[in-house]
C-alpha cells in the first residue's frame, strides 16, 4: 500500500502543467467563438509536448490562456482549470500571473519582429525581463543578458547586445527571443511556431539549440506546430487539436507508427515522400474542406463533414477521449466499444 502511495505521488510531482476542462471563448457581436472547448493536457517536467493542428484549431489560444495574455473584452476563460507546478493560474490575481509570466513561465512567440521592441537595443530588452523577476541591478542585468547570447551561439555578444532588432537577421532575433525566454531560468517555455518565419537551415540550427538548451536548463517546452517534421525531432508527446478539442493524444513514436483519429491519419498522408524515382501518377493527399468555424461549430463530432468514415453516431453526438492502448487517446466513435 505505502509503495502504491509513493508511485501514486511520484507521478504527481512529476506533472509541471495540468489543464482540465479549459474553455476559452471570445464574445463578439456576430456570435461566441468557442476557441478552447473543453481541453485536457498535461506536461511532465523535462518534457516536450506538440500541439499539432491546423490554423484556427485553438493552439495559440490554449497558450496566451497559459500565459494569462487572453485580450478581455472580448475573451475569457469560463471554464476549467490551469494547474501550473500545483497552483491554479485561472485563480491567481493580475499581479501574481505577471510574476509567473516571463519567470516560470516564457514565450517564444512566432513572429520575433514583432515580439521586440524595435526602438529598444536588444540587450535592453532581455535585461529588463532579468530585473523584474531576480532584482539585480542594471549592469549585472546586461552582464547575465551577454551570458545568454552567448548560450544561444550568437557571435561578439558584447557588439550585438548594443543593437536593435532591426540590424538582425531572423535567425538572430529568434535566438534573442530564445535568449530571453531562459534568461530567467524558467520551467516551461512555450513556443508558439518558433521556426515558420525561419529559412530551412536556420530552422534545423534554432531546434537544435531549443533542444541543447532544454536538456542544460531541465525546461518543459509546450511546442505549438502544424509541422510534423518538426513534431518527430523535438518531441516526447504529442497532442492533436481540432476544433478547440484534442482528438488524439499520445507519446511521439505511437503517433508515427499508428495513427489513429482519421484526421491524425488525414495529416500524416499529406506529408510529402520522397521516393526515387517519384511516381508519375501521384498527387499530394490532401483532407478535404476546412477547419469548421468556431462559433457555429456542428453538432456531434466536429471533423465528421471532412471525415470519409462518418457514420449516423457521428452526426448526433461528440465523441469523449477514448482510452485505446495505454497512453494512447482518440476522439473517435469508430473505437467505441
Amino acid at each position: 500500500m505505502r509503495v502504491l502511495v509513493n508511485e501514486c505521488m511520484g507521478a504527481m510531482n512529476n506533472v509541471l502543467l495540468k489543464i482540465e476542462d479549459l474553455h476559452t471563448y471570445f464574445f463578439t457581436a456576430d456570435g461566441v467563438v468557442k476557441a478552447v472547448n473543453g481541453l485536457d493536457l498535461k506536461i511532465g517536467r523535462r518534457e516536450t509536448l506538440s500541439l499539432v493542428g491546423e490554423s484556427g484549431c485553438g493552439k495559440s489560444v490554449t497558450a496566451l490562456s497559459i500565459m494569462g495574455l487572453i485580450p478581455q473584452p472580448p475573451g475569457r476563460i469560463v471554464k476549467g482549470k490551469i494547474l501550473f507546478d500545483g497552483k491554479d493560474l485561472t485563480q491567481i490575481s493580475d499581479e501574481g500571473i505577471r510574476r509567473i509570466r516571463g519567470n516560470s513561465i516564457s514565450m517564444i512567440f512566432q513572429e520575433p519582429m514583432t515580439s521586440l521592441n524595435p526602438v529598444f537595443r536588444v540587450g535592453a530588452q532581455i535585461a529588463e525581463v532579468i530585473q523584474l523577476h531576480q532584482g539585480l541591478s542594471k549592469q549585472a542585468a546586461l552582464n547575465r543578458a551577454v551570458e545568454m547570447l552567448v548560450r544561444v551561439s550568437i557571435p561578439d555578444p558584447d557588439k550585438r547586445i548594443k543593437e536593435y532588432p532591426y540590424q538582425m537577421s531572423g535567425g538572430m532575433r529568434q535566438r534573442v527571443m530564445i535568449a530571453m525566454a531562459l534568461a530567467c531560468n524558467p520551467k516551461m517555455i512555450i513556443a508558439d511556431e518558433p521556426t515558420t518565419a525561419l529559412d530551412v537551415t536556420i530552422q534545423a540550427q534554432t531546434l537544435e539549440l531549443m533542444n541543447n538548451l532544454k536538456e542544460e536548463f531541465g525546461t518543459s517546452i509546450l511546442l505549438i506546430t502544424h509541422d510534423l517534421c518538426v513534431v518527430a525531432e523535438m518531441t516526447q508527446t504529442v497532442a492533436v487539436m481540432y476544433a478547440g478539442e484534442i482528438v488524439e493524444y499520445t507519446d511521439v513514436v505511437e503517433l508515427f507508427s499508428q495513427p489513429m483519429h482519421p484526421y491524425t491519419i488525414g495529416l500524416m498522408a499529406s506529408i510529402p515522400k520522397m521516393d526515387i524515382p517519384v511516381p508519375e501518377d501521384r498527387k499530394l493527399q490532401v483532407i478535404p474542406g476546412v477547419v469548421p468555424s468556431l462559433m457555429d461549430l456542428p453538432q456531434g463530432c466536429s471533423f465528421r463533414e471532412r471525415c470519409g468514415q462518418a457514420f449516423d453516431r457521428c452526426h448526433q453526438e461528440n465523441p469523449p477521449l477514448i482510452n485505446l492502448n495505454p497512453g494512447h487517446q482518440v476522439r473517435c466513435w469508430l473505437y467505441a466499444e
